[in-house]
């Protein structure tokens, strides 16, 4: 009875949240905090068995990322992604691989005994940030549109950017022996990365032009909008598996096309995220607490949370105030750019990803250590940080703000 009674005490978990998502949103106990504390308690309290329920646990939180990466890919603009100007811009393509970077180097310093793809392979871990904690500081009605905008799309698709990198260091540490039992290594890069996107591009292209078709001939609507990114996700990610491509980079850049052959009706893309993908990402944060932390957090140690804490403080301040080195912003506005990047469902899921798909890495234990007290300690010290920075910007909340291409996102 014990897995019935856990599954009863989640769904009164989630109504509860329900009844209370205004007041915690004010608060700084958000949903995913809520949600993530109470995986690792009803674990505790032995209400979820690892042994039985941990795949069923782990392909709800596969089904999410896949879901999460392909819709928020379909609301955002890739065409404005090149603009130089752009803040969002400048943090994915300067800033992103240059904290991979300080965190490989930060790694080597602090994990010498680690092979280095595999340090490699956790500063891209580490790498990416997480939406939904943002959200108390993006949404806060102090904190500038503008600024709030931004790092609501760096969020978003930052991601979708960091896969590439996970899926090309989990290949190069297991490249040695990858040879001799299945298929050379740059092979399997050139499936993972090549079909995934070329199958993604070409699904999500194909699923946006027919949907545009149905609509332009009244025989659907916005309503149906969210069966269609629930179920060209699934389509994606099933048809590059299929085809030895990745899935979740399939997902991302079928979300991608699907946006683009949409732009500007795609408005139910964003209704989604708020409804069914708020769902999908507290109960993933449920399955992080009651899977991750506790095969993650007893074999964590010291140098493993020097380096957590070091890439909070240090490698991504660093690394996003180098990438907008030349914007028209301010001290302030990039520090709080550098600091509001905490680490939540990408980092995790990454890890139970390149655990399940590369089963010869010889850090196993170790990369999931790093990813469940990265997440511990960015929910608590980003959740604690955010009204005090958001009081920094309060007199700020009234000045007009002016459209400008500093954002991504298709409004």
């Amino acid at each position: 009875m014990t897995a019935e009674w856990g599954v009863l005490a989640v769904a009164a978990l989630v109504f509860v949240y329900a009844l209370f998502g205004k007041r915690l949103s004010d608060s700084i106990l958000t949903g995913p905090m809520l949600f993530l504390f109470a995986g690792w308690g009803f674990h505790s309290l032995g209400l979820i068995e690892l042994g039985h329920g941990a795949h069923g646990l782990y392909i709800l939180a596969e089904i999410s990322l896949v879901v999460l990466l392909f819709a928020d890919a379909a609301a955002i603009d890739p065409s404005r992604l090149w603009r130089g100007a752009s803040i969002p811009a400048r943090m994915l393509i300067f800033g992103l691989p240059l904290a991979i970077l300080f965190g490989f180097l930060a790694g080597a310093g602090l994990l010498p005994n680690w092979p280095l793809w595999e340090l490699a392979l956790v500063a891209a871990i580490l790498a990416p940030t997480d939406a939904a904690l943002s959200q108390p500081i993006i949404t806060d009605p102090r904190i500038p549109e503008r600024i709030g905008r931004s790092l609501s799309a760096e969020s978003g698709l930052n991601d979708g950017f960091a896969l590439p990198f996970v899926l090309f260091f989990g290949c190069f540490a297991v490249g040695g022996v990858h040879n001799e039992v299945q298929v050379p290594w740059w092979v399997f890069v050139g499936q993972q990365v090549g079909l995934g996107a070329l199958i993604g591009g070409v699904i999500g292209y194909a699923g946006g032009w027919l949907l545009r078709l149905a609509q332009d001939r009244g025989l659907t609507s916005d309503r149906f909008g969210g069966i269609a990114v629930l179920a060209l996700a699934g389509i994606a990610y099933l048809a590059a598996q299929g085809g030895r491509g990745n899935g979740f980079l399939a997902a991302f850049v079928a979300g991608l096309a699907f946006g683009e052959v949409l732009r500007g009706r795609s408005r139910f893309v964003f209704e989604f995220i708020e409804t069914e993908g708020q769902i999908l990402t507290v109960l993933s944060f449920f399955v992080i607490g009651a899977v991750l932390l506790p095969e993650g957090l007893p074999h964590v140690t010291w140098p493993m949370v020097a380096l957590v804490l070091t890439s909070l403080f240090v490698l991504r301040p660093i690394a996003i105030w180098l990438s907008l080195a030349g914007a028209r912003i301010g001290t302030k506005e990039k520090l709080f750019f550098g600091w509001f990047g905490p680490r939540g469902l990408a980092t995790a899921l990454f890890a139970l990803l390149v655990l399940d798909a590369f089963d010869l890495l010889t850090m196993r234990d170790e990369i999931l250590a790093v990813a469940a007290i990265a997440v511990l300690l960015s929910a608590v010290l980003h959740g604690l940080t955010a009204a005090p920075a958001a009081k920094l910007f309060e007199k700020d909340a009234e000045r007009a703000e002016t459209p400008s291409d500093d954002t991504l996102t298709d409004t």
